[in-house]
């Protein structure tokens, strides 16, 4: 069964544009290290300090090989820094989710 991580951000409304760098550059390393990417989501109109990114594994254990990939990744491990050092991501929040089938 594939799951999908739902990942919800709380950011810094005034650090949007470092929040979408951060995001941009998570398009090429999700998919290298075993990710399928949906997508990332900004804030548009209202609410302007909430984003989104949903991630679909094959299944649980799957993520875990993919978090330690991720680990393993320079330009992860960079992009992590990045988003460290310039505190735009306030929270985070995972939840993982399955698709209703019939």
């Amino acid at each position: 069964m594939s799951v999908t991580v739902f990942i919800r951000y709380q950011l810094d409304p005034f650090k949007r544009a470092q929040f979408e760098e951060y995001s941009k550059r998570w398009l090429t390393i999700i998919p290298k290290c075993g990710g399928d990417l949906i997508g990332y989501f900004m804030p548009h109109e209202g609410t302007n300090n909430i984003a989104f990114a949903l991630i679909t594994f094959e299944s649980l254990a799957a993520y875990e090989s993919y978090r330690a990939r991720l680990r393993q990744d320079a330009e992860g491990m960079a992009n992590f820094h990045f988003a460290e050092e310039n505190k735009f991501i306030l929270a985070e929040e995972r939840t993982f989710l399955r698709k209703v089938v019939l």
